[in-house]
């Protein structure tokens, strides 16, 4: 049990039309190379996922997707600082930060916003970073990639605050129907990980069905949050497969539907070329 634990789920059947991984971290999955990166994204498309997008935490993480993306047209990013990292966040960090996401393959500023669950970071200066991060993806054009991790009301808060750039995704969405009305009502997207597949996640279901089309996508978090019944196992943006069947059943949708919908809305919230098959 041990050593299946250590070891990768299989890759699932190919899914009907093509999707996009709207969040995974290639770096923490153990990709450093090229030929590393190549290798991740191949086993994710033979299991439909086409296409990713990878994000970091922090200025290396920044600077390594950034160039990983001159590496794989599959492979796309997001850069910001993290908010448990935001205890020291000068103008060295937001410097490289905006010239880094004004990269041509970076389609979005993230993962920013605020985790009330860990304390790496005191709250104020998370609600500052935040702030920071929230004008960039103004002043660049591109959707802003929220974590909120227990801290639903000041996220919200702050982005009414602010002014919400024209593109808000909520990464890894862990509210329930009562926070999902809210963004859904705000023009937020969702963006839902391998938590919706957990059998216990009751809020997190009714907010996955009541998400109209045009307002969800599907991501791995890879290599977090590996999907049921692989819970606990590592993960890889190919588990996005996984959750998007598990999506349809909820929904009590064609696989396709879902698949569809993910795909066109990646596509128009990233600004991704468009790319079809199956």
């Amino acid at each position: 049990m041990g050593d299946e634990k250590r070891e990768l789920p299989p890759v699932p059947d190919r899914l009907p039309v093509s999707v996009v991984d709207a969040h995974t971290h290639l770096d923490a999955c153990g990709a450093v190379t090229a030929a590393d990166v190549t290798a991740m994204v191949d086993r994710a498309e033979r299991a439909g996922v086409a296409r990713v997008v990878t994000v970091a935490d922090d200025l290396a993480s920044a600077r390594w997707a950034a160039e990983a993306t001159t590496w794989d047209n599959r492979v796309w990013a997001a850069v910001a600082i993290h908010p448990t990292r935001t205890k020291e966040f000068g103008e060295a960090e937001r410097a490289e930060i905006e010239r880094l996401a004004g990269h041509e393959r970076v389609v979005a500023v993230g993962e920013t916003g605020l985790d009330y669950y860990w304390d790496y970071s005191p709250r104020d200066a998370q609600q500052e970073a935040f702030r920071w991060h929230i004008d960039l993806a103004k002043r660049l054009g591109k959707p802003l990639m929220i974590h909120d991790r227990e801290a639903h009301d000041d996220v919200l808060r702050i982005l009414a605050e602010e002014g919400a750039p024209n593109a808000v995704i909520f990464h890894c969405f862990s509210g329930d129907a009562e926070m999902a009305r809210k963004c859904v009502d705000a023009g937020f997207v969702l963006s839902f990980a391998g938590t919706v597949t957990f059998k216990n996640a009751k809020g997190l279901h009714e907010a996955a069905r009541l998400c109209p089309p045009g307002q969800y996508l599907v991501e791995t978090d890879a290599p977090f949050l590996t999907p049921h019944p692989f819970r606990g196992r590592p993960n890889e943006p190919y588990g996005a497969a996984y959750t998007v069947r598990h999506l349809a059943t909820l929904r009590g949708e064609a696989v396709h539907e879902v698949a569809e919908s993910v795909r066109t809305t990646a596509e128009r919230v990233y600004r991704l070329p468009s790319v079809t098959w199956g």
